[in-house]
């Protein structure tokens, strides 16, 4: 099942849209005079730049592994966690934080998502 909810204040054709798909990852995608809704089920549909809802799953030392509604958790470098300097990633999440990331590239061969935090709630 897809839930489609349209969020946001604007003209008519215009605002965020905010998808959830199967497996309950929010996928807020903004949209002009034409609606355009990217289903994400698998990592082939992700696209570099996407902004989604995740669940972070564990935090290391170097950054957070996401779970983002794709079989693969993508790894937040603690480098792109915030705009300010952080010691360890614990200062910027916890394990079950629900945050929104950006997609920054996804390697099909090794099987990585690449994400950050930075920039998306200004």
């Amino acid at each position: 099942m897809i839930n489609i909810a349209v969020m946001g204040y604007g003209t008519v054709g215009s605002g965020v849209v905010e998808v959830i798909n199967t497996n309950g990852a929010r996928i807020n995608q903004r949209i002009g005079d034409e609606l355009n809704i990217k289903y994400v089920l698998d990592m082939k549909d992700l696209k570099e730049g996407m902004v989604l809802k995740g669940t972070v799953r564990n935090v290391i030392d170097f950054g957070a592994f996401v779970d983002i509604g794709v079989h693969q958790d993508g790894l937040v470098h603690i480098s792109e966690m915030s705009e300010k300097f952080i010691k360890h990633p614990l200062e910027a999440v916890s394990v079950g934080d629900i945050v929104d990331v950006r997609v920054l590239g996804v390697d099909m061969k090794k099987k990585r998502i690449s994400l950050s935090m930075k920039g998306i709630n200004k």
